[in-house]
């Protein structure tokens, strides 16, 4: 617990004035924050080509990740849609080449990692050049949903929500999430209101809830069926890059469907 609490108190001071500056230093650290995420899935599904498969696809992760509509290469102009066939044909062109020994199944993941973290931290820097209060707001409820999903669960958690994933997850846990997660969601529109109705803050509230929750018991069954119980190590205590941003990722793609910044 102790280096747990370390840890998170270091972060705190590095991503606070990081987060609030945003510009150049938040798409920087994005960036890294980012390429670290892929090399930890990439480690994930092959140890000893974990560095390989990363290095083939991180310049088509970066591309996608540009936080701006297009960008261009030479006189050529691009979308994040061909940057994904650019990589596909790549690997299929690898697979080719290397007769096979580099497999469909392996092309496929590589494909799927890159479009996964690519789309989700464009998603991240476009939130936050959305506006300091819809990122602050997003951040807080994912914050306020997991504490309280801890704390309610370990109290009054009784029922188990999903064992065969996530054993340590409560029924009561994830009610108390979507409570506690209102309750932050609801003040924090009082002291930094949106534009939006008190309903709409509410509802999107409980979505940011759900799909945060979601976007967890997502990355346990992801480490359970591949047999590991962290991404990575670069957190003391808490993980990967991955393991703290999970919940995050997945509510911001699904915030992006909803066109909520």
């Amino acid at each position: 617990m102790k280096q747990r609490v370390i840890t998170a108190l270091i972060a705190l001071l590095i991503l606070v004035p990081i987060i609030i500056y945003g510009s150049w230093p938040f798409l920087i650290f994005a960036y890294l924050l980012a390429t670290i995420g892929l090399y930890e899935l990439m480690r994930m599904y092959a140890n000893d080509k974990g560095i390989l498969y990363t290095l083939v696809s991180v310049p088509f992760l970066w591309m996608i990740m540009l936080p701006f509509a297009n960008g261009t290469i030479g006189n050529n102009s691009f979308d994040s849609y061909s940057v994904v066939v650019m990589l596909l044909v790549l690997l299929l062109i690898i697979s080719v080449i290397s007769k096979n020994r580099f497999t469909f199944d392996q092309a496929s993941f590589i494909l799927f990692a890159t479009i996964y973290i690519g789309t989700a931290f464009y998603f991240l820097l476009v939130t936050r050049m959305a506006g300091l209060n819809y990122f602050l707001f997003i951040l807080f409820v994912v914050w306020a949903t997991d504490s309280g999903a801890y704390f309610i669960g370990k109290f009054l958690g009784k029922r188990k929500l999903w064992p065969a994933i996530s054993p340590n997850k409560t029924i009561a846990g994830a009610v108390g999430g979507i409570i506690i997660a209102l309750v932050v969601g609801v003040v924090f529109h009082l002291i930094y209101p949106f534009d939006f109705t008190i309903g709409y803050i509410l509802f999107i509230t409980i979505v940011i809830s759900i799909v945060g929750q979601l976007g967890d018991l997502v990355a346990s069954a992801i480490k359970r069926h591949y047999d590991i119980k962290d991404f990575g190590k670069l957190f003391p205590g808490h993980g990967g890059v991955l393991d703290r941003v999970d919940s995050l990722l997945f509510v911001l793609i699904v915030l992006h469907l909803l066109q909520f910044a």
